[in-house]
């Protein structure tokens, strides 16, 4: 009989923290080793006693982050485990992006068909970067490789790529 893996349990307490204008908590190193990726991560569980399926973010330095919810410098009991690959959470699909896929059946077609962890990607890759222009090339980009049958964007750093609101050169600001 086969061995199930059980899942990675990330339970801490962390101090909420102001970035820009988002409330933070950052996932204390030796939880964050625990995590199967150093890049996005999916999870299921608790922050602050409210129900949560969502993604832990890298910070470009080996660690994650994640929104919480909760007033600046409040701390907050973090419960959560991650989720299989196939049990990810659709993304937000920004406004261009949705509206080039909707003008694409092809690459509509594409994005239905590969997984909720692939579609995070694309959405990532997207919306990485605060340059307008590379921002629509990227959208434009997305199209045309999603009509021409890939799965993921790129072999961009997926440890790196995380919010532009919140990080500059692929790592968190400081709070």
């Amino acid at each position: 009989m086969a061995k199930t893996a059980s899942p990675v349990a990330i339970r801490f307490d962390g101090d909420v923290v102001q970035v820009g204008d988002r409330r933070i908590v950052r996932v204390p190193a030796d939880v964050s080793a625990t995590l199967p990726s150093r890049g996005q991560v999916a999870v299921t569980g608790s922050i602050g006693g409210v129900d949560a399926v969502t993604v832990v973010e890298p910070d470009g330095e080996k660690g994650h982050w994640l929104d919480a919810g909760a007033a600046q410098g409040d701390t907050v009991k973090v419960d959560l485990a991650v989720l299989p690959s196939k049990q990810w959470p659709e993304p937000t699909v920004p406004a261009d992006l949705g509206g080039a896929l909707d003008d694409s059946t092809t690459a509509s077609a594409r994005w239905q068909a590969i997984t909720p962890m692939a579609r995070w990607e694309w959405v990532r890759w997207v919306g990485a970067t605060r340059n307008p222009e590379t921002r629509s090339r990227r959208v434009e980009v997305s199209i045309s490789k999603l009509d021409a049958g890939s799965s993921r964007p790129c072999c961009f750093d997926l440890s790196s790529c995380t919010d532009p609101e919140l990080a500059r050169s692929g790592r968190l600001v400081a709070d």
